[in-house]
């Protein structure tokens, strides 16, 4: 289809594809209509095809979604389709208990958070989506966006490939951009963390490097000292995290100063038990 309405005037695919590039309106911002039976399309942009609009399956308009939802969802779809994925979005999955954002193909779905989303929701539908044998990524909008300090609700977030290492996905619907934030690693006793960014247009070129990028992973450095300063005050001060290393370090009768220095230089998974738990642990069990 390679003519739609907007604002009940006809207008060309290719005359759209130049307003989003010259920056006069973002992809899929307006809303088109099918000329025939007056449903609405998106606009679809390629490299390896002249640009046309595309029905939209399963879609019932932006009522109840919020702008910043509904327009990264529909753009990335968009991007999926452009680069050859049969891309579907709000497909129902679990007999009706679960509806996908986006379907990518029978192994794979992108659910895109933006609005807050608790442990229990996030458990159940990544529970459906285990049943039903597909990868379930997310991909989150600005209230989840990463910062130098990992958040415990964060880290349903995390997925972990050979690639990447522990990565995390972020949306930005109005400059329409993917941020991949990758080899993620957290320091062994603080919530501070470490990571790598590269960002991909939300088009079909974009899609096309996210799914090939192989990024070389650097050496981050830790200063040992640092951490054994910081748990020495989370120790003094009483924190939940001190109170519960001192307790476990009583029962074992052991000291800070009997721990080996190996806990404090080395990163550890993000949200992971620190360090110093899990040795204490294992020390227990050998006993």
């Amino acid at each position: 289809m390679y003519a739609a309405l907007l604002n009940n005037k006809l207008v060309l695919a290719r005359a759209e594809e130049a307003r989003v590039q010259n920056k006069i309106t973002s992809l899929n911002q307006e809303k088109y209509f099918c000329p025939r039976c007056r449903k609405k399309v998106i606009l679809v942009l390629s490299e390896k095809r002249l640009p046309f609009f595309k029905h939209q399956v399963g879609q019932v308009g932006q009522q109840g979604e919020k702008e910043e939802h509904y327009r990264g969802k529909i753009n990335l779809k968009t991007a999926l389709v452009a680069a050859g994925f049969p891309a579907k979005e709000e497909v129902p999955l679990a007999k009706g208990e679960l509806r996908a954002d986006i379907l990518v193909n029978s192994q794979l779905a992108f659910e895109i958070q933006c609005a807050p989303l608790s442990e229990m929701e996030f458990a159940h539908r990544h529970g459906l989506y285990k049943k039903e044998g597909i990868i379930d990524i997310w991909i989150v909008g600005r209230c989840h966006y990463l910062s130098n300090y990992l958040n415990q609700r964060q880290t349903i977030f995390l997925r972990f490939n050979q690639k990447w290492g522990f990565y995390y996905l972020e949306i930005d619907s109005e400059r329409e951009l993917l941020t991949l934030k990758y080899q993620i690693l957290q320091e062994p006793l603080t919530r501070k963390i470490r990571y790598q960014v590269k960002r991909f247009r939300i088009d079909e070129v974009g899609i096309s490097k996210l799914w090939q990028y192989k990024p070389q992973f650097i050496q981050y450095q830790l200063n040992k000292n640092n951490q054994k300063s910081y748990l020495l005050k989370q120790v003094q001060m009483q924190t939940k995290l001190g109170t519960r290393i001192a307790e476990q370090l009583y029962l074992r009768r052991i000291s800070l100063n009997d721990l080996p220095d190996y806990l404090f230089n080395s990163w550890r998974s993000p949200g992971m038990r620190t360090s110093v738990e899990e040795y204490i642990t294992k020390t227990a069990t050998c006993i």
